[in-house]
């Protein structure tokens, strides 16, 4: 897989991401997704997106802020920010209508047009923090 190739599927991927798309087209059908340091694994072109889903319309409306995206051959990075408001029940927290906002970075394997695995690297502990009541607010939000 060409450089070239792996940039387009990216910025297909992420445009089809930020409107909510069909975004799960760009995912093999084993495709993983893992957060990174939890032991979290979600395996499968419709559990990895139903979980994204979750994340970004159900627990929160949440919208990622792109920073930067790194292309290679078959492989790709996203910096961003996860920026949006507590609107569901997450990790056993009920919805506080709060916002957050929390970086985080993906690393991707790619094989041909599809995404093959994500890794996600997100400082949970930070993300929880701005669910409680005695946060300050997120700066930057």
């Amino acid at each position: 897989m060409s450089t070239e190739r792996t940039r387009e599927t990216m910025e297909a991927y992420l445009d089809a991401l930020m409107k909510r798309g069909a975004y799960g087209q760009y995912f093999t059908d084993a495709v993983t997704f893992t957060l990174m340091g939890s032991g979290q694994a979600v395996q499968g072109q419709p559990a990895v997106e139903g979980f994204i889903r979750f994340l970004h319309e159900q627990a929160f409306d949440a919208q990622p802020r792109v920073r930067t995206v790194i292309s290679g051959d078959g492989q790709a990075a996203l910096e961003a920010d996860f920026i949006g408001t507590h609107a569901g029940e997450f990790l056993g927290v009920p919805a506080t209508g709060r916002s957050v906002h929390v970086p985080y970075s993906v690393t991707y394997d790619l094989a041909g047009d599809k995404i093959t695995a994500l890794r996600v690297y997100m400082p949970m502990d930070v993300l929880m923090q701005q669910l409680s009541a005695s946060a300050p607010a997120p700066a930057g939000a």
